[in-house]
């Protein structure tokens, strides 16, 4: 299995996404975004809520009375934080949970591009593609790490902000290009090499998703969004 040149153009890919936006509202698709889509809002809520209310009780605590006016600067430092945070915790901990729904919805999008014509779909047992989920999680976490310490070394600590987002791009794109990979049989080694042959693309890929993950509420519709186009551009990332 080798990647396709054509699925190294940046451009495929944002073509991909545009056409996955598209899609959303395809009447056979809906079934398969109702439950995904539900549970980002109650995970986002949520995430929302805890956040406010307890870092205004962290700022009444530690912020004596006569600096109250810094609280100005320290809720717009809350809300950007949550927004990164969120890009990592929220949308991970979303995707385990949704994960069997888009594997269904990846094959589904596959059954409507292909005109309704049946598809060959390697069925994955539920507790397999969380187990999936789970160890793309640790190697994500596995180069977090490092990343995290670099963050705080003086000097190399101003590459951080340039490395995160690479890494964030690259992941995204692993994260969900695995969905229609996985319903082909590809395992995870063999979904790393594959999306290496055509690093520019999926990182193009990625990096528009990763994007759009870190807006509020609208991070909310990308992640099926993202599912469908990397339903499509994996078409093309395969020599047919």
């Amino acid at each position: 299995m080798w990647a396709n040149k054509k699925a190294n153009n940046p451009l495929l890919a944002v073509n991909c996404l545009l056409k996955g936006l598209k899609l959303l509202g395809h009447a056979e698709l809906r079934q398969f975004l109702l439950i995904p889509v539900a549970i980002n809002v109650v995970l986002y809520s949520l995430f929302l809520f805890l956040g406010y209310h307890y870092v205004g009780q962290l700022i009444e605590q530690f912020i004596p009375s006569w600096l109250q006016w810094l609280s100005w600067v320290l809720w717009p430092l809350f809300f950007i934080s949550f927004f990164i945070v969120g890009f990592f915790t929220f949308t991970v901990f979303a995707n385990l949970l949704s994960a069997p729904f888009y594997g269904k919805l990846s094959a589904k999008t596959l059954v409507v591009v292909n005109g309704g014509q049946a598809v060959n779909v390697v069925e994955q047992p539920v507790g397999k593609v969380i187990t999936a989920e789970l160890k793309r999680a640790g190697y994500f976490a596995s180069r977090a790490l490092p990343l995290l310490i670099v963050s705080f070394i003086p000097g190399l600590n101003l590459l951080a902000p340039f490395l995160w987002g690479f890494f964030g791009a690259w992941g995204v794109a692993l994260e969900y290009l695995a969905y229609p990979l996985e319903n082909e049989g590809v395992l995870f080694s063999e979904q790393r090499q594959l999306v290496q042959e055509a690093k520019l693309g999926a990182l193009s890929f990625g990096g528009l998703v990763a994007v759009g993950l870190t807006l509020p509420l609208v991070n909310i519709i990308v992640a099926p969004v993202a599912v469908i186009a990397a339903t499509l551009y994996s078409r093309e990332l395969k020599h047919q």
